[in-house]
């Protein structure tokens, strides 16, 4: 299974352990106002067991469906729609899912109860009573919250990134601390002659298709993108993650299949294919928390200014993709790809000069 899907599927596994929590919350206070002072007591028929169930049952399936519709379809392929959009969708989606439930529930429990099937007329007079029932007034007042709360967390974790989300929560990046990253610097040919021929919002509209296209390639090589400057993008390993299988490399070659798979797309839409290049590198970097109206995780070290350093040589060597002689000298090269060395360059900014190699198909 990819990366990308992987992570997916942990999005919904938390959506279903939490939104079961929910139920038993609920299950417990509405225990709780029943055998309150002012109160007027428990019903002959009421057990909390047979709720807990249910509310269990409630969250269990409802998170099974509505977390699928959220996580796999509304954030996936309703990215470029508004977000009144999306929250409308999930509305309605939410109702239909509740009504799929309490029916659902009903045709399950009434017949439990009543001890007769769903044939006999008691069984659907109770069947009747339990879908006319308030509580599912409340349950869907209850559940609608949860949905919202969860649409917006998934908006939040989008906007953070799939790990800073869970980092900047349990507060590990509060205080500075260093680590081994591995980091690509990657911009678009020609932004500028390109930006010009399109005009400012077609080429807004290329951007936008060319950051979504590649973000599936960089998720399944267990990349993470910290951040977009212009036309550039610069994507982050954890040092092990980018190593191993050489996934840093692997990682721009799949963004290269990726774009040549669209081609038709992006000459039926722009007129042209944009074509990439990019430079790598890794070493020491600080990562901590800044900001205060606007948090976010940032990196700084001498290696962010020397990977953009490198990514600049790219033209210079007419070559589509450049790494250091630190890295490729880690790495494992996959089959097909090979280093070809560029000697010991200087860097614009830097007093020593750095031993360079280009990354190729062979």
């Amino acid at each position: 299974m990819k990366q990308g899907m992987r992570l997916k599927f942990r999005q919904l596994r938390v959506i279903v352990i939490s939104w079961m929590i929910m139920g038993v919350l609920i299950t417990l206070y509405d225990h709780f106002v029943l055998t309150t002072d002012n109160s007027l007591g428990l019903s002959p028929s009421y057990s909390i067991w047979m709720y807990l169930v249910r509310n269990i049952g409630a969250g269990l399936f409802g998170a099974l469906i509505g977390g699928s519709l959220m996580v796999f379809y509304i954030n996936e392929k309703l990215q470029d729609k508004p977000y009144a959009y999306t929250l409308l969708l999930v509305f309605l989606g939410f109702i239909g899912t509740v009504a799929l439930i309490s029916i659902t529930m009903g045709l399950i429990l009434v017949p439990v109860k009543t001890g007769k099937p769903l044939t006999d007329p008691e069984t659907q007079a109770a069947l009747y009573s339990f879908l006319r029932d308030p509580s599912h007034i409340k349950a869907a007042m209850s559940w609608s919250l949860v949905v919202a709360i969860t649409q917006l967390l998934l908006q939040v974790n989008s906007k953070f990134g799939q790990a800073n989300f869970w980092n900047i929560i349990r507060g590990k990046y509060n205080q500075p601390r260093e680590e081994q990253r591995v980091f690509m610097f990657l911009d678009i040919n020609d932004s500028t002659s390109i930006a010009e021929t399109l005009g400012d919002e077609r080429y807004h509209s290329l951007l936008k298709d060319f950051f979504a296209d590649i973000t599936s390639p960089i998720l399944d090589n267990r990349g993470s993108i910290y951040q977009y400057v212009g036309d550039e993008v610069v994507v982050a390993w954890l040092h092990d993650d980018g190593i191993r299988d050489a996934h840093c490399v692997r990682c721009f070659f799949d963004m290269k299949q990726r774009i040549s798979s669209r081609s038709e797309h992006y000459t039926r839409k722009y007129g042209l294919v944009p074509g990439f290049k990019a430079g790598i590198h890794c070493g020491r970097v600080i990562a901590g928390e800044v900001g205060i109206i606007k948090r976010d995780i940032t990196y700084s070290g001498d290696v962010l200014n020397t990977t953009s350093r490198i990514l600049g040589k790219c033209n210079e060597y007419k070559r589509e993709i450049i790494a250091s002689s630190d890295l490729i000298e880690i790495l494992n090269f996959p089959a097909g790809y090979s280093s070809q060395p560029l000697g010991s360059i200087q860097l614009k900014g830097k007093s020593k000069s750095i031993e360079l190699s280009a990354v190729v198909p062979s």
